[in-house]
């Protein structure tokens, strides 16, 4: 029987299998790592076992890399407990490949896992001294956008950001405040540089990481608790860089498709592990199309990432390829499809493609509403991005991808996914927002389930989102069968003319009414949801 924790006592069976295995002394590299390492990153779930840690492989096995990663968890004691320390922070991953066959990978890359929180202060000691280290050249980040939320939908402080910023850094509670602590103990002992590289999915991501970080190092200071150099190290982009990067690899949950595939193939210790939602487990399944792009802004230098795949760039090349893939041509095709595929009664994305009203709303929403507005990265053709996404990528039967994975804190994507694209076309002379159709029908598509009952007219629980209380009171007036105009414009129209989540008032920019009208029909009665998506594509 295959064992991912044996897998060094078993390199023949494993070969055997067609299982690539790492190269070069595993062991010492750990160590290595696990000493002090060069490269830190934050929030161990799927997508950094999918994708970063092949990377630090790829790294390791060219010669590119001689220490381990250690991955740092800052909210979830469990990942680091149940999917890093029973498999020695050994990984299998998973590529689902569109022809439905599977190649697998270990991955070792990963030194060690710890959970970087004050109530454990052993853990938290280690990080502060990983960071006070001047050897630590970069630190990553995968944490999704609510992580680096300090503030709530009116624009101040959260209360558990206010209560940091009382308590100072000795124990903070927020994943920013986290960060801030650790660079604090980095400057007190030396500051030295460093590079700190959101890789999670929106735009502008170093600028928003740059900006929560700086929020909390300022109120330290305000209440005394770090001295104003503190705040001047933070804001030095030579001293401690937040690079601007673009991602993109679709990564589902581990899935019962995936392990059933393994466990025929002989591995007995990979089960699935449920964590609310969201599930894991020893073993990663994504999809074989990856990029990664990274404003080269490194001050204390780095690996050669590029041998690991990663497209190094300067700022402006990475804003333009993230925003082409955030706002335009993959996450906005993404959420219409999450939402619509939760009312319509899809578990899986690939499902959702064989719908053909489905496939024109997201080809028209890219190819006519967001490409216009695009503007061309250079190193990622957009047009082509779009191609293979919707005739590879989505379509890959072999990819477990559920619309309710995706729709999990639609609420935080929305302003990028949309309000982007929406804004751009009332800032062009040339452009008429108010012309629009197939972006406004994902908004009230997203409107329409948060009602939480879907096209049968069967009541379903939205997937997670910080705001989803406060959207579904809105929206409570509002039901199958019972809604009409006026009572459509009274629910709907404080979210529609919300800046905080579109951006720009949708009804400034001639699309409100556009909107109700759309989600009046879908509110009309049993079926109406795929009725109107078919009358607006067809």
């Amino acid at each position: 029987m295959l064992s991912l924790k044996q897998w060094q006592s078993q390199r023949r069976e494993f070969e055997e299998h067609g299982i690539r295995l790492p190269k070069g002394d595993v062991d010492a590299v750990r160590e290595a790592g696990r000493k002090q390492p060069v490269w830190i990153h934050v929030g161990g779930g799927n997508l950094y076992r999918a994708f970063h840690a092949a990377i630090a492989q790829d790294l390791i096995d060219a010669g590119e890399l001689s220490r381990g990663v250690v991955v740092m968890e800052t909210f979830r004691p469990f990942t680091v407990d149940e999917l890093y320390k029973p498999y020695n922070d050994d990984i299998l991953q998973v590529i689902m490949n569109p022809d439905g066959s599977l190649s697998e990978r270990v991955l070792a890359s990963t030194a060690d896992a710890l959970f970087a929180n004050a109530e454990r202060p052993e853990d938290w000691a280690r990080a502060r001294a990983y960071f006070e280290s001047p050897e630590l050249q970069l630190v990553t980040v995968t944490i999704t956008e609510k992580g680096y939320a300090l503030r709530t939908a009116d624009g101040s402080f959260s209360a558990p950001a206010e209560s940091d910023f009382a308590s100072g850094p000795a124990a903070p509670k927020t994943t920013m405040g986290t960060f801030a602590a650790l660079l604090h103990a980095r400057y007190q002992a030396g500051a030295a540089p460093i590079a700190m590289v959101s890789t999670d999915n929106f735009s502008r991501n170093g600028e928003h990481f740059r900006t929560a970080v700086l929020d909390v190092a300022q109120a330290w200071q305000e209440h005394g608790f770090v001295d104003g150099g503190f705040v001047s190290y933070v804001s030095d982009e030579s001293r401690v860089s937040f690079p601007w990067t673009m991602i993109d690899r679709i990564t589902p949950n581990p899935s019962p498709e995936t392990e059933a595939a393994l466990k025929e193939q002989g591995f007995g210790d990979l089960p699935l592990i449920a964590a609310g939602r969201a599930h894991f487990a020893g073993f990663s399944n994504t999809e074989q199309a990856h990029y990664l792009v990274v404003e080269d802004s490194f001050p204390n230098g780095r690996p050669d990432l590029s041998a690991g795949g990663v497209i190094l760039c300067d700022r402006e090349t990475a804003e333009r390829a993230d925003t082409m893939k955030v706002t335009a041509c993959l996450n906005p095709l993404h959420t219409a499809l999450a939402v619509y595929g939760c009312l319509l009664g899809y578990t899986r994305i690939w499902q959702e493609m064989e719908n053909p009203d489905l496939v024109a709303l997201i080809r028209h929403i890219g190819y006519d509403e967001d490409l216009p507005v695009v503007v061309d990265p250079k190193v990622i053709d957009p047009g082509s991005f779009i191609d293979e996404l919707v005739e590879k990528r989505l379509p890959n039967k072999a990819l477990p991808d559920a619309p309710q994975r995706i729709a999990t804190d639609t609420s935080q994507k929305v302003p990028v996914r949309f309000g982007h694209t929406l804004k751009a076309y009332a800032e062009n002379p040339d452009l008429d927002p108010s012309g629009l159709t197939f972006i406004p029908l994902a908004i009230a598509g997203w409107l329409r389930y948060l009602i939480g009952v879907d096209d049968n007219g069967a009541p379903f629980d939205p997937s997670p989102d910080p705001l989803l209380d406060e959207l579904q009171a809105q929206l409570s007036p509002l039901s199958l069968g019972c809604a009409d105009a006026a009572s459509v414009h009274a629910a709907a129209g404080p979210i529609l003319s919300n800046r905080e989540i579109f951006v720009v008032d949708l009804y400034e920019a001639g699309l409100g009414a556009k909107v109700e009208q759309m989600l009046l029909e879908e509110l009309s009665g049993p079926g109406a949801v795929a009725a109107t998506i078919k009358h607006y594509v067809g």
